[in-house]
């Protein structure tokens, strides 16, 4: 594969944030100083450690944690030599006030997150952490939502915000290799900082998609290791390495030891396996937001309506991340809808 940068690949492990939503948000302080030292030891740069849905997110919208996100980012730190712990902060859910806490918790990366035509909302944040000496990344969520040049557009706000990396976040797992291809080659011709890439595996194209970004010239990935994220999950981290390394793409992560925290470590965290079962496929299929799954199945199981025709409507409604309460409206109307029908 021949790649349109020499810069070093970075990548970010979010199992113990987008991994949050398989576990309900449950991880114990214990669970995570585990999986934050393997990741460490193995060679991984950036552990992403947050509540599932970014900094502030423990409330009853989108799920309580059963650990306070401070004390977990806490944990991380204190559990790494050379990794850096990342934070997720989505402006409207996350605060200034959290960002600054979790600086001072030892947090050295934040990633802003905003929907993909919503970057203005970001600027306060990304100022605010690059004066804390933060690095700083702007996430521009549900990206196969909005034409490439509506994600150019916004991607270059997020520049003159201060972001260091812009990522193509692909939240839904909906994005095809051809349309990543032409997003982050339209950014990387339009931008002057990095581009990142995060995939979902809700179509099974999370790797296949990734390997396209390296491509063309994105320097920052994801990966979550046994796929634990929400959804069918993210890149698979260890089988990401693995393919990389056979392609002559060393990144300094110890394969063997990544294999190992994988199975020893985060697998018997895992509720279940992450395969690619129905209600993941339908939110590929339909452009739906991947954390909106869980909210679903319990929605459908509430009011006796299938998750799918749920996730269906929600996407048909253009949901975005943060409207997890329109979930509950959906399957009270399509159970109204059902008895009338009946």
């Amino acid at each position: 594969m021949e790649r349109n940068s020499d810069k070093p690949i970075k990548i970010t492990e979010v199992c113990l944030r987008d991994g949050s939503h398989v576990v309900a948000h449950q991880f114990t302080r214990e669970q995570v100083q585990a999986v934050a030292k393997g990741l460490d030891d193995a060679g991984v740069p950036y552990i992403e450690v947050s509540h599932g849905d970014g900094l502030g997110g423990s409330t009853i919208q989108y799920g309580r944690s059963l650990v306070g996100e401070m004390e977990l980012i806490e944990a991380a730190v204190a559990s790494c030599k050379q990794a850096k712990v990342a934070v997720l902060l989505i402006p409207g859910i996350g605060t200034v006030h959290e960002l600054k806490e979790a600086q001072n918790r030892g947090a050295g990366l934040v990633r802003v997150a905003t929907h993909v035509t919503e970057a203005d909302v970001s600027a306060q944040h990304i100022h605010i952490a690059r004066e804390l000496g933060m690095e700083v990344c702007g996430f521009l969520m549900m990206a196969h939502s909005a034409p490439v040049e509506k994600l150019v557009e916004q991607a270059k706000l997020m520049q003159s915000y201060g972001a260091e990396a812009v990522y193509v976040t692909d939240s839904a797992g909906a994005l095809l290799p051809d349309q990543v291809r032409e997003r982050i080659r339209a950014l990387r011709q339009s931008l002057d900082i990095e581009i990142g890439f995060h995939a979902h595996n809700n179509l099974s194209v999370a790797i296949a998609n990734t390997l396209v970004a390296l491509e063309e010239g994105a320097t920052r990935i994801d990966g979550s290791l046994r796929c634990l994220g929400a959804g069918a999950g993210n890149a698979q981290t260890e089988v990401l390495i693995a393919v990389l390394d056979r392609m002559g793409m060393d990144i300094g992560i110890d394969l063997y030891k990544l294999m190992d925290v994988a199975e020893e470590i985060v697998g018997p965290i895992m509720p279940h396996s992450q395969e690619i079962r129905k209600g993941s496929l339908v939110m590929g299929y339909a452009g739906v937001y991947s954390s909106f799954l869980l909210h679903a199945e319990r929605a459908g199981k509430r009011f006796g309506v299938d998750p799918r025709d749920i996730l269906l409507e929600v996407g048909r409604r253009k949901a975005v991340g943060g409207q997890e309460d329109m979930i509950i409206d959906v399957a009270a109307e399509l159970a109204k809808l059902q008895k009338v029908g009946g």
